[in-house]
């Protein structure tokens, strides 16, 4: 058969403290265990519905500390302080020591495990269904950073004749790993057809000794989404930087972007700009060539042997019936003899 254990008791003394605090002899500490026994009880159900999470108590010998966590506050102290005076009178009159407490406050109730039990519990007491009630608590635990959380209701669940246990759990819950700090919450509900059972385990992370603070914080995942981050920035911010080495490709002008070079004479217009040497000649091979080429080209026009192309209209002559343009200089003064010959 398992044995179940607290998770708060084993964890005393290693992560946790314990929850009552005070020396006194062998004879005295039957009655001082009653009397945190009667503390607790007066405040838990004189304050029931102020969201109570946990009742610490400190002794001297003339002063009793009590430290109330509670998530509805303004609930415990009242208006101007009238609660906590009352409460203070008769935890003075049960006890006949001088009594100081002290209020604070929950910021997070969905990750306290007693809270979340006794929200629960007042939701199955107000008949919603249980399923609903528990997969609410666990993904509102969830999304307030719990690293995991287990919570199992047991009774006659949706007024079942035969009682039964339903558990949810998500997360991880490790039990057995004392460095876990697992917080623990008991309620019950007091529904029509009997009492139904809550219990909470919540996995708030682990609590490592000194030396080790950036497991716990997580300082090494932050680190790598700082990283990860500056991948992303440095695809648009400083990429011209790391490109400025690469061949054919433009420098980062007072980072504007990368600065597209202009295309080269004899590079064809398809090809990418900035994408490296083209394919074709060298630059200067190209204007060697077309220098060459200009040369051939011009000299059969003054020799007047070279003859046009086919498609392109001599020169003088007028297809669209434009004004006729000038004529060579040497077959100008042919016109003239024609005329006179004839």
């Amino acid at each position: 058969m398992g044995q179940k254990v607290h998770p708060g008791g084993l964890r005393v003394g290693v992560i946790h403290d314990w929850k009552s605090n005070w020396y006194t002899g062998k004879k005295e500490v039957a009655a001082y265990i009653l009397e945190d026994v009667r503390i607790r009880e007066h405040i838990r159900g004189k304050l029931a519905h102020a969201g109570l999470s946990d009742i610490l108590i400190r002794k001297d010998k003339q002063r009793i500390t009590v430290d109330i966590y509670t998530a509805r506050p303004g609930i415990v102290i009242g208006k101007s302080g009238v609660e906590v005076d009352a409460l203070r009178k008769e935890l003075h009159a049960l006890t006949g020591k001088n009594v100081h407490i002290n209020i604070n406050e929950i910021k997070r109730p969905e990750l306290d495990a007693q809270l979340v039990a006794q929200s629960i519990a007042e939701q199955l007491q107000n008949r919603v269904s249980f399923r609903r009630a528990m997969k609410r608590s666990l993904a509102s635990a969830m999304r307030s950073g719990a690293q995991g959380i287990r919570i199992v209701c047991g009774g006659r669940l949706g007024g079942g004749e035969m009682s039964r246990r339903e558990s949810y759990s998500e997360g991880r819950v490790p039990l057995h790993t004392i460095r876990a700090d697992i917080d623990y919450g008991f309620a019950e509900a007091k529904t029509t057809y009997g009492r139904i059972g809550v219990k909470v385990w919540v996995n708030k992370g682990e609590i490592m000794p000194e030396g080790f603070e950036g497991m716990v914080t997580g300082k090494d995942t932050r680190l790598g989404e700082q990283d990860q981050a500056r991948r992303r920035r440095g695809s648009g911010e400083g990429l011209g930087a790391s490109r400025e080495g690469g061949r054919g490709r433009g420098q980062d002008r007072e980072g504007l972007g990368l600065v597209q070079r202009r295309r080269r004479p004899g590079q064809r217009p398809g090809s990418r700009p900035g994408g490296g040497r083209p394919r074709g000649p060298r630059p200067e091979q190209a204007v060697d060539e077309q220098g060459a080429a200009s040369e051939e080209t011009q000299a059969p026009v003054s020799e007047g042997t070279h003859a046009p192309p086919e498609d392109v209209a001599p020169s003088g002559s007028d297809p669209e019936g434009l004004t006729p343009t000038a004529a060579d200089p040497e077959t100008a003064p042919e016109a003239p003899e024609a005329e006179a010959d004839s």
